[in-house]
């Protein structure tokens, strides 16, 4: 099966302008969000194409100089899913189209590797999205976000067939056990990457914003709002930080956990 990456970054966000062009400062020095994730999806094994979706002349500029293949899309794309099918519809013939947003440069290779196998291996299943296991320090994290009024991660309930029941930027499933930093918990993270099979990326612009969706500001409602099951595939950290530039406040979090993740 033929797999496309897209990364898709827009410029004007609503609660952090101009993100994906924030730099990062990491071992390797500084280094923009978009190039960072950019490198981050060009480090996935099987993936056969990479590219930055954006319909921004600033983003597009700084990842033609850094190497990168861009695909110009429409300013009437109202999320990363929607500016994937334009990616889809300009270059057809792909089994699968993944869509790794551009503020999650922490995403390991193998977080993406594993949502390819996911959906490949469930032949009925026609979007897959990764889902990790919270410990006791990440969902402090979380809870202190919101406790503090910031937008952070997403996290994702779903039943016993991995299909997803909901989605939010609240905190689910409620919990009011104490854990220890390193203990497991029954909270999942939701992890900003999505694959789709070309018929439902397809489909998706023509379905009409959901209820859930506008409250929420999470394009996958939009899939369960219409009856299309998220399939939730559960990866490992191994030993491994994850977080999303939701915030300005993020900056320093991924910066410290690029340090971390460097080996040696």
């Amino acid at each position: 099966m033929t797999t496309l990456i897209a990364i898709p970054a827009r410029y004007a966000s609503t609660r952090y302008p101009g993100k994906p062009l924030v730099t990062l400062t990491g071992p390797d020095g500084p280094k923009t969000l978009i190039r960072r994730s950019w490198e981050a999806a060009m480090a996935v094994r099987g993936a056969d194409r990479v590219v930055v979706a954006t319909d921004d002349a600033r983003i597009a500029d700084h990842a033609l100089a850094f190497g990168a293949e861009v695909v110009t899309t429409s300013s009437d794309a109202r999320n990363g899913t929607e500016r994937c099918a334009e990616v889809a519809a300009k270059l057809p013939g792909f089994d699968i189209i993944v869509n790794l947003q551009g503020d999650a440069p922490l995403t390991p290779p193998w977080f993406v590797e594993d949502l390819i196998a996911g959906l490949n291996a469930d032949l009925h299943a026609q979007i897959a999205t990764p889902v990790l296991r919270c410990d006791g320090r990440a969902l402090a994290s979380l809870l202190a976000d919101r406790k503090a009024g910031r937008v952070g991660g997403t996290t994702a309930v779903f039943d016993r067939n991995r299909h997803g029941l909901y989605f939010s930027k609240e905190v689910i499933p409620f919990t009011a056990t104490p854990y220890a930093p390193e203990a497991p918990t029954p909270v999942f993270h939701h992890v900003g990457v999505y694959a789709y099979r070309p018929a439902a990326l397809a489909a998706y612009p023509a379905w009409p914003l959901g209820t859930l969706e506008q409250l929420e500001g999470l394009e996958q409602l939009r899939f369960l709002e219409n009856g299309h099951p998220v399939l939730c595939v559960e990866v490992q950290a191994r030993g491994r930080e994850f977080w999303e530039l939701n915030n300005p406040s993020d900056v320093a979090i991924i910066e410290r956990m690029l340090v971390a993740a460097t080996p040696g």
